[in-house]
């Protein structure tokens, strides 16, 4: 079986764990920390979806935007359109930065996008990639 698992290099490592929790529900299940104060290794799951946090000591550069978009994320699945709406409110209010408000796409999808403190793209819908539409 092949599974999936994105992973992000954080400025602020411990700081993102919190925040990751506040704006989506990610509950961290393992983390190390390092000798610095930061995270070696940290491991963060919301039902089925799991994500790999990690202190960014070297200053990883993010992609730049270009319009409203940096053209690279993560985007997890939902349950339903109120779901969707739920979250964005959720994260919304713990600060995350607004790329696409929700709403409807030509391909049938419902979707919102927002960036985090450090300016990764998380997207979130009803659209499940990979299978037949």
């Amino acid at each position: 079986m092949t599974q999936l698992h994105a992973y992000f290099g954080y400025r602020d490592a411990p700081a993102a764990l919190r925040w990751l929790k506040e704006a989506f529900g990610f509950e961290t299940t393992m983390n190390f920390p390092d000798e610095h104060g930061g995270v070696m290794h940290a491991e963060l799951r919301l039902d089925d979806a799991v994500v790999i946090v990690f202190s960014d000591r070297d200053g990883y550069q993010r992609p730049p935007r270009r319009g409203d978009t940096g053209g690279f994320g993560v985007y997890l699945t939902l349950a339903d359109e109120a779901a969707v709406d739920a979250l964005y409110a959720r994260a919304v209010a713990a600060g995350a930065v607004t790329v696409w408000e929700p709403a409807g796409t030509e391909w049938g999808n419902y979707r919102f996008r927002v960036l985090d403190p450090e300016g990764y793209e998380w997207s979130f819908g009803i659209h499940r990639p990979g299978e037949p539409v």
